[in-house]
């Protein structure tokens, strides 16, 4: 009886809060009064009763842009009569279904966009979709491969019948991917249509034809494959689905398994096994003259870091390339002899191109006019670029249609590599220019962009660094250290960092709890990087490789950092030239001046750089507003102690100098931890908290931030060298000197210098090597005249000798004749 009761309240409340319009009935993110449909609400405990009902998370959140993901809604009540429509970004819809426990399920559709995709669900066959989620669509080559089909040895599907390539070809699944004792095994295959850079231009996945029906769910397929015939042979680009058999085929969004899209070798027409080459270098010829049509896209994409470690620690504008990438063991199919490629991350503004740039083991660019294997720009960026859907915007299939496929056709099913690095030349790095950092770490220290260094122990919310003009703001939150006892002590960490630009996300990284993991929200509501490591949002990516590093990325080219180290978030800033002189802050001016980097956000210059007092007032004069705030208060503490406080909490009196105490045992052991660069900051932290892990954490932060701003130093580049003419070079290192030489082929003169060096001034020492054709008649005369000239000398030479001989033999008898009339006499 108590039961019914309590049921009967409980439906009461529900109905008179919707009466009041306290529903989260198409009201999720919103606050209202007194209740909440704001995610924030599940940590206030204020939630309308609702919440859960409307508001949904699903299992699980992610899935291939090719769709076909079977997902549960979580929480909400549904019923056995529910009818599901699941409808995406506002218009996509698939049919769902209501499981034997009562749970909803979604599937997920086939998408041109990758990134966190609006979710709607409806109970009542589609006339309301009163439910809202999201779901994050990811990029095929940056989806876990367990949750693919597998092409075994996807080299030889993507050669069959280039010489010496056939026979039977091998995949397989996990049978649990596909609900079904049975399935079909469908070819899809991808174009794009209309005019290139028209309205009418558009991509399109069709479903072509069936491999194989109602097979048995073993997650094994093999086949001997056959050609198509037209029109199905057209298709040169497509990927195998694996549904179950109860479909109809070609079915559209159902629960299936996909392969990656791949060069489909396998499935051409009989031309192609006739005759390859013959066939690619048609193609190839075909793209050519394409590429002489359509717009240049060359002149407007950024240039590559000169070197692997600028490449790597240029990480707001340059990302790892998952097809080369030295921390997975360098397989770089593409790109032989190359260790690691980069991609830029941005697409080029206008027509969404991309660079790609690849280095060796020596950490040199590799550039396409040395080597097959070089860095090669992109008519279609390989991740797409917002608002993607149409071409050139397609991630992965429009970088495909022009960029692969077309590698393909002159390089690999053929030898005409010369078509493609025309048309997709290496860009050398003379321009680049490498980007500034600057970082927070510790209890808390700071570096500036021009190398200013000093500490801060301020209580509350600052501003890290702001740009009015190009509208990126980064702020960060400070709290006392609390050691391991629990007691507090007179010195502060960074516990978060909140960041936007322009009208993006809001992006805010703070400690989780425990402190063992970075915590990622996006406008307040929870990330979760469990099943992607990267996420595609509004003017932002964010990428979190393991729970304790966050990388923050803005289509400016800012990149923000975020590391955990012993329970204190170590935030590194990297700004590209484009902001120099546009910035403010507790991080500085950048402008390579580190006299104007301590001003105070009311413009006076903070003149006294080693008193810890006037760097205090400093810091504290970038506290923030509550109306500009960036941050999320979504627990008492936070709201009592951040947003209903002084944003500067002027009451906490840190620790200004190093308490060294002679009798302290931390002393001696914090002298052997702390030398070098930075060791000022080790000692303070190591004994303000009498924690040896603080102190080399504080150490590790400060020579991990020299060793990137020694990788980020600017480096010049004389750029590419060409051989001569009938000749040839060793060499392919352009930075300042380096050495080249330069020689000539068989029959051929050398005229200029035989080795250069790159010079400081970015320009190759010496005279222009060219290779000049000796000419056969001139040879013979030469020849001639020279056997001649060499008689000459030896004919007069013998004359000279006989001559010194007689006068030798006249002087003699002269001699002797003088002896005996001397003897005479």
């Amino acid at each position: 009886m108590g039961l019914f009761y309590l049921s009967l309240i409980l439906v009461c409340w529900v109905f008179s809060s919707r009466i009041l319009g306290q529903s989260c009935k198409d009201k999720c993110g919103d606050k209202l009064e007194p209740c909440s449909c704001h995610t924030t609400c599940v940590s206030l405990k204020n939630c309308c009763v609702d919440y859960m009902e409307y508001c949904v998370d699903v299992t699980p959140y992610s899935g291939s842009i090719f769709g076909g993901t079977d997902f549960v809604v979580l929480k909400a009540h549904f019923n056995q009569s529910s009818q599901i429509i699941c409808r995406f970004n506002y218009d996509i819809q698939t049919v769902g279904y209501v499981d034997t426990d009562n749970r909803c399920h979604c599937i997920s559709p086939l998408l041109y966009e990758t990134g966190l995709v609006p979710l709607q669900v409806s109970s009542d066959n589609g006339t309301n979709f009163s439910r809202h989620g999201a779901w994050l669509s990811v990029h095929p080559g940056k989806l876990d491969p367990s949750l693919k089909a597998t092409l075994i040895n996807a080299t030889q599907w993507q050669y069959y019948g280039t010489p010496d390539v056939g026979g039977t070809l091998h995949m397989t699944w996990t049978p649990s991917q596909v609900r079904a004792a049975t399935v079909n095994i469908e070819v899809w295959g991808y174009t794009e249509k209309g005019n290139p850079y028209s309205q009418s231009w558009q991509g399109e996945w069709e479903y072509l034809y069936s491999l194989k029906r109602d097979l048995p769910n073993s997650g094994v397929f093999s086949f001997v494959p056959k050609s198509a015939e037209k029109p199905f042979s057209n298709w040169e680009l497509g990927c195998l689905r694996i549904s179950s058999s109860v479909h109809p085929d070609g079915a559209w969004n159902v629960h299936a398994v996909w392969t990656e899209d791949h060069a489909v070798a396998w499935h051409l027409e009989d031309k192609f096994r006739l005759d390859s080459a013959a066939w690619a270098l048609d193609k190839c010829i075909a793209w050519d003259q394409l590429e002489e049509i359509l717009p240049e896209f060359l002149t407007e994409i950024i240039d590559c870091p000169c070197t692997l470690a600028q490449a790597r620690a240029d990480t707001g504008r340059f990302h790892t390339d998952y097809g080369c990438d030295i921390e997975k063991g360098s397989v770089c199919t593409y790109h032989p002899g190359s260790v690691h490629c980069v991609r830029a991350i941005q697409a080029s503004p206008k027509y969404a191109a991309g660079q790609q740039c690849c280095y060796d083991h020596t950490g040199a660019q590799v550039l396409t006019d040395d080597s097959i294997g070089g860095s090669t720009p992109d008519r279609a960026h390989d991740w797409g670029s917002p608002p993607f859907v149409k071409p050139p915007r397609v991630p992965g299939f429009s970088h495909w249609i022009y960029d692969v496929l077309s590698f393909y056709y002159c390089c690999l099913w053929s030898d005409n590599c010369h078509y493609y690095f025309k048309r997709r030349p290496s860009s050398d790095c003379r321009t680049y220019q490498p980007p500034k950092a600057g970082v927070v770490f510790g209890d808390p220290h700071f570096i500036t962009f021009d190398g200013v260094s000093y500490s801060f122990n301020g209580k509350g919310e600052y501003t890290i660094m702001v740009s009015e003009s190009k509208e990126v703001t980064i702020q960060g939150r400070t709290e006392p250290v609390k050691l391991i006892n629990g007691t507090t002590v007179k010195a502060t960490k960074l516990s978060a960092v909140a960041m936007k630009e322009g009208t993006s996300d809001t992006i805010e990284v703070r400690l989780g709890s425990p402190e063992d993991h970075l915590e990622v929200l996006q406008n307040q509501t929870r990330l979760s990087f469990s099943e992607q490591s990267w996420v595609d949002l509004k003017g932002v990516f964010v990428f979190s490789p393991t729970p304790t590093n966050v990388t923050v990325m803005f289509p400016s080219g800012v990149g923000v950092e975020l590391r955990l180290r012993v329970g204190s978030i170590t935030a590194t800033v990297l700004l590209p030239e484009a902001l120099k002189d546009a910035t403010s802050g507790m991080l500085g001016k950048m402008n390579d001046d580190p006299e104007d980097d301590l001003i105070t956000s009311d413009g006076h210059n903070v003149t006294g750089q080693h008193n810890a007092e006037e760097l205090f007032k400093f810091g504290a004069s970038w506290s923030i507003a509550n109306a500009s705030t960036l941050f999320t208060y979504d627990s008492e503490y936070l709201l009592n102690t951040y947003l209903h406080a002084p944003k500067h909490d002027a009451s906490f009196h840190p620790v200004f100098s190093i308490p060294e105490d002679p009798h302290d045992p931390f002393v001696n052991q914090t002298s052997e931890l702390c030398s070098g660069q930075g060791s000022e900051y080790c000692r303070y932290d190591t004994l303000i908290t009498h924690s040896l892990e603080m102190g080399r954490a504080t150490r590790v932060s400060v020579q991990s931030h020299l060793s990137i701003v020694e990788d980020l130093k600017s480096v010049v580049s004389c750029g590419w060298l060409a051989p001569p003419k009938n000749g040839k070079k060793e060499g392919t290192r352009y930075l300042v000197g380096a050495v080249v030489k330069l020689s000539c082929d068989s029959g051929y003169i050398l005229s200029g210098s035989e080795k250069r060096t790159c010079q400081q001034t970015g320009h190759w020492s010496g005279d222009i090597t060219t290779c000049k054709a000796v000419n056969p008649v001139g040879i013979a005369v030469g020849s001639f005249i020279g056997a001649v000239a060499l008689i000459l000398i030896i004919v007069t030479l013998i004359v000279k000798s006989r001559k010194n001989k007689s006068e030798a033999a006249a002087s003699t008898v002269f001699d002797d004749e003088q002896d005996q009339i001397s003897v005479a006499f």
